[in-house]
């Protein structure tokens, strides 16, 4: 149930059928990106459920759990550490790959990016079969962090992507049981 005055997330939610690929029906943000105050609502959203896991870091991926990722690490006052394609960071890197619900792909964080212990909150903006955030909580773990949670804008329940995540703790704001 929403407070009063909250605003409707899913309806800031624009669907964009056949892309990137025939049968896939893309869930673009782009419309809630456009309003400020689903803006303001989702990140107040997201902080409010994590801020009692006391996160020092954010860790997202490439590019659109960027978007919201780092505004969430500043609203939490917590770091945030970019999860990029393989080539895209400097320094010494560790990796790994995932497979999309249509296509594989890979991710790297720099090797140095967190310390033993530390606190790491995921986020991306959509949970869809699990492959990215799975690929994320590894390389936190590579690296010595502690996934404390995971937090989505989206998720696409019909794919079944939490139940890859089973074992830690997931929060999505806002969940489409069918395609």
């Amino acid at each position: 149930m929403k407070a009063a005055g909250a605003v409707d997330l899913r309806a800031h939610i624009r669907d964009i059928p056949d892309f990137p690929k025939p049968g896939i029906v893309f869930k673009d943000i782009t419309p809630l990106l456009l309003d400020p105050a689903a803006v303001d609502s989702a990140l107040t959203e997201m902080a409010g459920w994590a801020r009692p896991r006391a996160p020092a870091f954010v860790v997202a991926a490439e590019a659109r759990g960027f978007i919201l990722g780092t505004a969430l690490s500043r609203e939490l006052g917590a770091g945030f550490v970019p999860a990029r394609k393989p080539g895209k960071l400097p320094a010494d890197t560790v990796s790994a790959e995932y497979i999309l619900e249509y296509g594989v792909d890979a991710l790297e964080v720099h090797a140095d990016a967190l310390s033993d212990g530390a606190r790491v909150l995921i986020h991306d903006d959509l949970l869809a079969t699990g492959g990215t955030a799975l690929a994320l909580a590894e390389l936190v773990e590579k690296i010595g962090g502690q996934v404390i949670g995971f937090v989505f804008l989206i998720e696409l329940g019909f794919l079944r992507g939490r139940e890859r995540l089973e074992g830690y703790d997931v929060h999505a704001l806002i969940g489409y049981d069918a395609e």
